[in-house]
């Protein structure tokens, strides 16, 4: 079976961060391991604090992931610290680590900073040139290309630029300010245009952290960068278009929906009683299939 580590903060609610990250590697079919960065107490509707783990605690974690399973992919998110992140990226040139997905995590859609400017340094000089690819959103974008993003154009000129200036593949996620599901891929001086829809669903919780996760997967599994967002794409759509209501604000995605969909249709078709019937979905996990495989 292959393998992803996500390198990560704990989301309480469970709808983003390594919650959601294990989650969507587990629907796309690898085995997840986790290294925590940070812990946060947050629900839906926001976060009340935050615990950052110290450097020496995170690099013992990751030396006990690569020492004994070592991961196929690598998944990395929010980290806060600069001193964190130059941890991450020692232990990811020490161990040789490949298939690098790095969510550019620094500022929100309201376009407020997620993490300190020196963190930003750090990332860029550190971090962003180890990635096989980074995921930022519009407004993370602006700040590494120095850009403004109105709109496809734009996000293709940023793009080219940001993987120019660090020598690395870039995906530049569409919405926000120029309100498109279109995402635009930047690989060696090649674009590549992922058509995504519209969904109408207000609850998008976690939606950065699914995709890069469900990219991380699908590039632990040997796909081509292409074929590993693609897959993420119709992945994130499925999660986003089963329509999961929960909490009073922006709630989490449905990771599991394929899952769901299995469960629902073992139960149906069942001629044992109930009891019976939740033995056999649980007992044969390997005829699972991913939707669209």
């Amino acid at each position: 079976m292959r393998t992803a580590l996500t390198i990560a903060g704990s989301d309480s609610s469970g709808g983003a961060g390594i919650q959601a990250d294990i989650k969507t590697m587990l629907a796309n079919k690898v085995y997840a391991m986790s290294a925590i960065t940070a812990l946060t107490a947050q629900n839906t509707t926001g976060v009340s604090d935050v615990m950052e783990v110290t450097p020496d605690f995170l690099a013992k974690e990751i030396d006990m992931v690569f020492t004994d399973i070592y991961p196929d992919a690598v998944k990395i998110g929010m980290v806060s610290g600069s001193e964190l992140i130059r941890v991450i990226a020692g232990k990811l040139k020490e161990y040789k680590a490949g298939n690098i997905v790095v969510d550019t995590v620094m500022v929100a859609t309201s376009g407020a900073k997620l993490i300190s400017d020196d963190a930003i340094i750090t990332l860029e000089e550190e971090l962003i040139p180890l990635a096989t690819v980074i995921t930022p959103n519009i407004p993370e974008a602006e700040v590494l290309s120095g850009m403004t993003i109105e709109d496809e154009e734009d996000m293709k000129a940023a793009a080219a630029n940001i993987g120019e200036k660090y020598k690395v593949a870039v995906l530049v996620k569409g919405g926000h300010k120029v309100n498109d599901a279109t995402d635009i891929l930047y690989n060696e001086g090649r674009y590549t245009y992922f058509r995504g829809r519209r969904i109408d669903n207000p609850n998008t919780h976690g939606t950065g952290c699914t995709l890069s996760s469900a990219i991380a997967s699908n590039l632990a599994k040997g796909f081509t960068l292409d074929e590993a967002v693609s897959r993420a794409k119709e992945y994130i759509s499925g999660a986003l278009a089963a329509g999961l209501d929960l909490g009073h604000g922006s709630g989490p995605l449905d990771h599991g929906y394929a899952v769901t969909d299995f469960m629902d249709a073992a139960g149906s078709t069942c001629r044992c009683g109930a009891e019976d019937s939740l033995d056999t979905a649980d007992g044969d996990r390997s005829s699972v299939k991913k939707a669209g495989e």
